[in-house]
């Protein structure tokens, strides 16, 4: 098994060899009152601000009308930038088309999977397979390129702003068709692989293929999976179909476009290749669990930890975040004093090397008009939250040393997209809720609660870095992932499965010869059926004495029960309850070198959580910080090899204190050496301590 390299990544630009601080900004807004575009920039530089992101959904200030180009106030803008030390990443203008392009060309406007084709408005609401709207997106970029690709001012490319949602017009279907046809070749390959013999679907013609329509076909499981496989291709097509004439100008200027948290509808791991930076817009809703922002923390830092996973590591971009509030969620809470920064620089701590916010002026109208922003209807710097704002620029400043440090993650969780899918549209055991994402999110809790770096990862990934995978409901096991597993496993790595695992390959069909499939022989178990529990239901899970993970006591079980066998593993623990009392309900299975854990229920946290740290200290997972942590505070670490870097985050509205391990530590953010092993933490506070690395 071989170990990660630590490597020092360029910066995201090497003319902006620093943190990257500032916001969304819309000075098309504002073209009519040019003092306040002055005052913007003395803000920006008084809120220690470097970059905007400029020229999102500004394509009708761009092109009044067609073939009417007006760049005018987009080059005094930039200029402006340019002489004041500011720097942009300039958004090409596609999410959202001007309505004179939707009046004379209906054809890019989307049709939702009813057939009925939108009205003009919104954002998004285009057709991503629309030759009129690509051809009209590539003379833009065209023009956009040629006049700002070698500016000054200009660090790289936004492309659109936050892509989802399908289309299922006619040049779509045909598009779905085409698709469909070169994946399988012929239609028998197609029928077997979607098991079109069910309800007599079987399809004669490719011209029958329709995509899924509520009024229409849903329930071939296949279909609607190969249909998501397509969306996601063809937005990405429509992405390098962006991006092209842009790198036509000047290839060297990076490429980003802003992901969104959890999205459900496009597979994030095939964006990987398309971009240079990956980015992504994280508004949590923090301070809604009465004080106690742990679980919240975790659900943040796990995508974190997607989106540098990404790109294999490299740095990536925090584009957008609120400074204060939202106006879309249920409730609108403001940030308490403190959980500014400490959010900020959670991202930071896995792996950003930027901090940026949507937005920097508050829209006078419409619908964001009330969401958050640096500068307030008010209009000037004396407000709560432009001083938070400035703090955050100060603390980057102090922490210029950590930009393009890697996080030296030992440990990785499987959330795979496609296996995502596969799961939700199962149709059992619990159609009230299977709950994937809860699933892979608990998990994911109980490394972080015990500051373990953890890569996340998709099944096809690069296994043989990591000490430990785990691998919560890999209900799909697409075809030679099984195999890899096993070897990952032989060769001395900790792999931990859990029920509802090895149930479908690639196509969504069932494995025959017993579950879970490809994984049957690295477990060493066999699972034979599985128990949906109602919400009142529990079951107990009782360790076995002597247990090798010095389990004890007993475990709550819900939701889900798996019955299984074993072949080869060993017991650790029982169920205790139901007609299946006395059954395996954990095992673990050597293999090779190394060792093959079983979860065959969904357990309450605890189990998680005296699971994973028996785990961690008994296989020497390495934490950030080798010392006991209260419940709430957390600890990262980013590293260049010489120096590790290391941030203590108290998501609780308590002071903390915790120990430390007798190394030598310079608070970067006070410029001081910690001479107490006592470190106190007030509520919402972070630190970040700096010492040599112990290779």
């Amino acid at each position: 098994m071989s170990h990660p390299n630590i490597f020092k990544y360029p910066p995201i630009s090497e003319r902006v060899p620093r943190m990257l601080h500032g916001a969304d900004y819309n000075p098309e807004q504002w073209q009519h009152d040019p003092e306040v575009l002055k005052e913007d920039i003395r803000l920006m530089k008084l809120a220690k601000c470097n970059v905007m992101s400029v020229g999102i959904f500004s394509w009708v200030s761009l092109e009044p009308e067609e073939g009417v180009f007006t760049f005018e106030w987009l080059d005094r803008i930039l200029d402006s930038f340019a002489e004041n030390g500011i720097y942009a990443f300039l958004a090409t203008p596609s999410g959202a088309r001007p309505a004179w392009m939707s009046q004379k060309y209906p054809e890019v406007l989307r049709v939702e999977a009813n057939r009925v084709r939108n009205l003009h408005g919104f954002r998004h609401n285009h057709c991503f397979t629309s030759p009129v709207y690509r051809e009209k997106v590539r003379i833009m970029n065209i023009k956009l390129a040629e006049r700002y690709a070698n500016h000054p001012a200009v660090i790289g490319w936004h492309i659109s702003n936050e892509f989802g949602g399908e289309c299922h017009c006619d040049y779509c279907q045909v598009a779905f068709r085409a698709w469909v046809q070169d994946k399988y070749g012929t239609l028998d390959k197609l029928n077997h692989a979607w098991w079109t013999t069910f309800w007599s679907h079987t399809v004669t013609d490719w011209s029958q293929i329709e995509s899924p329509a509520p009024h229409g076909e849903t329930q071939v499981h296949a279909m609607n999976l190969d249909w998501r496989r397509f969306v996601t291709d063809q937005t990405a097509d429509f992405i390098q179909h962006e991006i092209v004439p842009l790198k036509a100008a000047n290839p060297a200027l990076p490429v980003t476009t802003n992901l969104m948290e959890f999205f459900e509808g496009l597979n994030y791991w095939k964006f990987a290749d398309l971009l240079d930076i990956i980015s992504w817009d994280s508004y949590p809703t923090w301070h809604d669990r009465g004080g106690d922002e742990s679980r919240q923390a975790a659900k943040v830092a796990m995508m974190h930890d997607i989106i540098r996973s990404i790109k294999g590591g490299k740095p990536w971009m925090l584009m957008e975040s609120t400074p204060s509030l939202t106006n879309w969620q249920e409730v609108s809470k403001l940030k308490r004093p403190g959980m500014h920064l400490l959010s900020s620089l959670q991202a930071v701590a896995h792996g950003s090397d930027t901090v940026q916010y949507f937005q920097w002026r508050k829209s006078r109208g419409s619908s964001e008009k009330l969401h958050g922003a640096v500068v307030d209807h008010v209009g000037h710097e004396h407000t709560r939250v432009f001083a938070d704002v400035t703090e955050v620029g100060n603390a980057l400043e102090k922490l210029e040393e950590v930009i393009g440090t890697s996080v030296p993650a030992e440990a990785a969780v499987i959330f795979d997209w496609e296996n995502r899918w596969a799961v939700n549209d199962s149709q059992g055991p619990r159609n009230k809720g299977v709950k994937y994402e809860e699933t892979a999110e608990a998990h994911y809790l109980a490394l972080w609660e015990q500051g373990v770096p953890v890569d996340v990862i998709h099944m096809d990934a690069d296994f043989s870095k990591y000490k430990l995978i785990v691998a919560p409901m890999l209900y799909m096991v697409r075809s030679g992932v099984g195999e890899r597993i096993q070897k990952f496993v032989e060769s001395g790595g900790i792999f931990v499965a859990t029920y509802w695992s090895g149930i479908v390959d690639e196509h969504d069909l069932c494995f025959l010869g017993g579950f879970p499939g490809p994984l049957r022989k690295t477990l060493g178990i066999w699972s034979e059926e599985i128990d949906g529990l109602h919400d009142h239901d529990r079951n107990r899970i009782l360790p076995v004495e002597g247990n090798e993970l010095n389990l004890n006591g007993e475990y709550e079980a819900i939701e889900l029960c798996d019955l299984i066998h074993t072949e080869g593993a060993k017991v650790l623990a029982v169920y205790g309850s139901d007609f299946y009392a006395g059954r395996p309900a954990l095992t673990v299975n050597r293999l090779g070198q190394g060792k093959a854990y079983y979860i065959a229920s969904r357990n309450t946290g605890s189990f998680n959580s005296h699971f994973y740290r028996s785990l961690i200290e008994g296989e020497g997972i390495s934490k950030a910080l080798h010392v006991k942590l209260p419940h709430g505070v957390n600890t990262a670490i980013r590293t260049d090899g010489v120096y590790d870097y290391i941030f203590i985050l108290n998501f609780t509205h308590e002071s903390q204190e915790i120990t430390l391990d007798g190394r030598i530590y310079v608070d970067m953010l006070e410029n001081r050496v910690i001479e107490d092993d006592k470190l106190r933490l007030n509520n919402y506070a972070v630190k970040v301590l700096k010492t040599e690395r112990i290779h």
